[in-house]
């Protein structure tokens, strides 16, 4: 259960509505989800949480497919169960196929085993890894 309400978009403030309508058109699609309608009580933190993440999850160097991929992942270690979902989600409609998020999940759990094993055995970093 939410610690806020959802906020539908008649009781939302007009700020926070106004963010849904960009949402929308961003997504082409009626659906906000319901991240943004517990943020919608703070139009502030919600116009900045959207501009922050659609300004991240633009095209650019990487393909959409990996930043979303790289979201599942960090979401994982988070433990952060709806953008688990929501992002795995959004990683199929980015072409994300089985094999590709059965890959995904044996190198997440792969890089946990190993950071944990590097983390109780407090291994030297190589100094060949650092950056100068």
């Amino acid at each position: 259960m939410a610690t806020v309400p959802l906020l539908s978009d008649e009781d939302a403030p007009a700020e926070s509505r106004a963010i849904f309508d960009e949402i929308r058109a961003a997504r082409k699609t009626d659906f906000v989800n319901n991240f943004w309608r517990a943020l919608a009580h703070d139009p502030a933190l919600l116009r900045a949480t959207w501009d922050r993440l659609s300004q991240v999850m633009a095209p650019g160097a990487l393909d959409p497919l990996v930043k979303e991929l790289i979201y599942v992942a960090v979401s994982t270690v988070n433990g952060c169960s709806y953008c688990v979902h929501s992002h795995t989600a959004a990683a199929r409609a980015r072409g994300m196929s089985p094999e590709q998020h059965a890959e995904l999940l044996a190198v997440i759990g792969m890089a946990s085993q190993t950071n944990a094993l590097a983390t109780a055995l407090q291994v030297p970093t190589d100094p060949r890894f650092k950056e100068d």
